[in-house]
């Protein structure tokens, strides 16, 4: 049986703070385990590790309508009197590569997805055209340069994060890592589970109900809770409150699974000897929990394996699991979610839909001032895999309606929603990433640039915005959250960290400087409106064209792929490493990264908008501690960035 001093464990009572922490102290038993399987059968498994696109989606220009494929500028002034006459010297069929070229003048006939001809940069629409028998075709109505055209990596651009680790996957997002051709993923593997029933009163259903006799409610709710929190029951068992019977189900369930749960005969009477069949084969480090219902749970270690006895009562077996257990199994899992399948939600913008057809339109949701609101995914979504994928759910606009205009509308979710305990909008950073992680905080990052990450402070849908907004006087942030009005928020200043010029390795174009991106053999990719890093582009190209006698327009246009814009610095580093682009303006730990080369140009003060009354919040304060914590000084070096004396200042407006 038992000695005295055994016996003292079963009778003190721990509490919830101290159960949780047994639970933590037995995730060092048991590890999380990682296997690669095929997209087709990863359907609601976690992903264990971030995955970025080795491609562009789509990988080439492509028309998005039927018509011509023609030079916009021999387009521009023609109308239905003075049509643009085009010569006719080829066509394009989808899924085929073009064979000819478009000079001026000329045009080819092209499908709908079919690769745009080289010269060719904008699709007349066929309902806008009359080609003759002498093979010659009319326009009657201009394009501008990029009309009916899909460019290269408009949805998707090469080193974008698509999926996150953490991820539970369903079709959406197995079609994502389709498009960009991943056959395979990393999932964490499901942690295999035991479940064993006792009492000898316990009946299995499907079977007639004898007297004094009931069913065994236990095993089937812990069955699809352990499925609920990614794992898999491997053996299942009702036993006898008898000790052999107990001993040999317990071996065998050790045998087959990773985690044992146990639920019945954790009392301390004589008839209940869960407890004392657990420390006989190993250690019981709880007994007693001062919780109700399920006071009398059991926690154990045998042979470096968890082993869990519930209460026999349903509710107290399952509250004790929801507590306690399903943290542990979602943490093998990876897997950490919420159940919901609509909400209410404020639409932020107006909508305008097809009048005549009832539209089912993919809204992204935040957390704001008065509840959740929803952002609709503007652009063609419903040809951009990237769209879905990025949305929470949708709403539903009826025949009628042709203008949505913004209020109140009920969001059907694709998916769980998970509401996340931090909200960061605005510029790319890494250093965001690694200040998340070393938070241990559940957050919810939107890649917003500066500006619209400190917009949606100000709204109340961010808990903090990441911007290095440079202003003219040299001044970094404080004074944009001026012009912006955020008198709701404070400004705490962050991280410095070396923005300047990527370029290949070995600088193969022997670029210098900002002039360099005006000449004809140099490619350039921009980054997104808003952000701080097109900010400061722009403000060196001003420059150079004051001191040219030029407008910034004009300048622009000589730039080959200044329209081109990448949403993160890795993307920039990305699109130089694959030849895309001959330089881009990103900061120096990325191309650091991938291999790159580095010209400096200036080194800027990445802060932190927060708003004053989210100070306080758990969440918040974790990150700011984390962002004055040695930890963070460290590692942020280790990435080529660096702390500095002014890091974790408050600054009031």
């Amino acid at each position: 049986m038992q000695n005295e001093s055994n016996r003292k464990i079963f009778r003190k009572l721990v509490s919830v703070k101290e159960a949780c922490r047994a639970v933590e102290l037995m995730k060092e038993t048991v590890k999380p385990e990682v296997e690669e399987i095929p997209i087709t059968d990863a359907l609601n498994r976690v992903l264990a590790e971030d995955i970025y696109s080795s491609c562009d989606i789509p990988p080439f220009d492509r028309a998005a309508m039927d018509g011509y494929a023609v030079r916009a500028e021999d387009t521009f002034f023609a109308d239905e009197e003075n049509p643009a006459i085009l010569k006719v010297v080829g066509e394009v069929e989808t899924g085929e590569k073009p064979e000819v070229e478009v000079g001026r003048g000329e045009a080819v006939r092209i499908s709908t997805g079919a690769m745009m001809p080289p010269n060719a940069n904008a699709v007349v629409m066929v309902e806008y055209t009359s080609e003759n028998e002498s093979g010659y075709v009319e326009v009657y109505r201009g394009v501008a340069p990029g009309e009916n055209v899909i460019a290269a990596g408009s949805d998707v651009m090469a080193g974008e994060l698509i999926a996150r680790k953490h991820t539970v996957i369903s079709a959406r997002e197995a079609g994502m890592l389709a498009a960009v051709g991943i056959g395979k993923v990393k999932v964490y593997r499901k942690p295999e589970v035991a479940i064993i029933s006792t009492g000898n009163e316990l009946c299995e259903w499907g079977r007639a109900l004898e007297a004094g006799k009931i069913y065994d409610v236990n095993s089937a709710t812990l069955s699809l809770a352990v499925e609920e929190c990614g794992g898999v029951v491997t053996y299942r068992k009702t036993v006898r409150d008898d000790w052999d019977s107990m001993v040999e189900a317990v071996e065998e369930a050790l045998n087959k699974a990773e985690v044992v749960i146990m639920s019945g005969g954790t009392s301390a009477g004589e008839g209940d000897i869960v407890y004392r069949v657990l420390e006989k084969m190993g250690n019981v480090i709880v007994h007693g929990i001062a919780v109700k219902p399920g006071k009398p749970a059991v926690f154990a270690v045998i042979r470096e394996k968890p082993v869990f006895g519930l209460p026999g009562y349903p509710t107290s077996a399952f509250m004790i699991f929801d507590k306690f257990v399903a943290p542990l199994i979602r943490y093998l899992s990876g897997r950490k979610e919420v159940r919901s399948k609509s909400v209410k939600a404020n639409l932020a913008v107006r909508v305008v839909s097809p009048h005549g057809r009832r539209e089912f339109h993919p809204v992204c949701l935040v957390r704001g001032e008065s509840g959740y609101s929803a952002y609709p995914l503007t652009g063609n979504y419903s040809a951009m895999v990237s769209k879905l994928y990025q949305a929470d759910g949708f709403i539903e606009i009826g025949e009628d309606v042709t203008i949505l205009e913004p209020g109140e509308v009920e969001v059907t979710l694709f998916s769980t929603l998970k509401p996340s305990e931090l909200v960061v909008i605005g510029s790319h950073c890494i250093g965001v990433d690694l200040l998340v992680k070393l938070a241990s905080v559940d957050a919810k990052i939107i890649n917003a640039g500066s500006t619209g990450g400190l917009l949606a402070v100000k709204r109340g849908e961010a808990d903090i915005a990441g911007t290095h907004l440079l202003d003219e006087s040299g001044e970094y942030n404080l004074p944009a959250m001026k012009k912006l009005g955020l008198k709701n928020a404070v400004l705490i200043k962050g991280y410095l960290r070396e923005q300047g010029l990527i370029v290949g390795k070995g600088n193969p174009k022997g670029i210098e400087w900002f002039d360099d991106m005006l000449r004809e053999d140099v490619r350039v990719i921009n980054r997104n409106p808003g952000s701080g890093t097109r900010v400061l582009m722009d403000m060196h190209l001003k420059k150079i064209a004051g001191e040219r006698g030029k407008g910034f327009d004009e300048i622009v246009k000589r730039i080959n792929g200044y329209s081109v814009e990448a949403k993160t610095h890795t993307a920039v580093a990305v699109a130089v490493l694959t030849g895309k682009a001959d330089v881009g303006l990103g900061i120096k730990s990325v191309a650091d990264l991938y291999g790159l080369d580095f010209i400096p140009v200036r080194a800027e003060e990445y802060d932190f908008a927060v708003r004053k009354d989210r100070l306080e919040k758990g969440a918040v304060k974790k990150f700011v501690e984390t962002l004055k914590s040695e930890d963070f000084a460290r590692e942020l070096e280790a990435i080529g960035m660096k702390v500095w004396e002014r890091t974790g200042e408050v600054i009031e407006l």
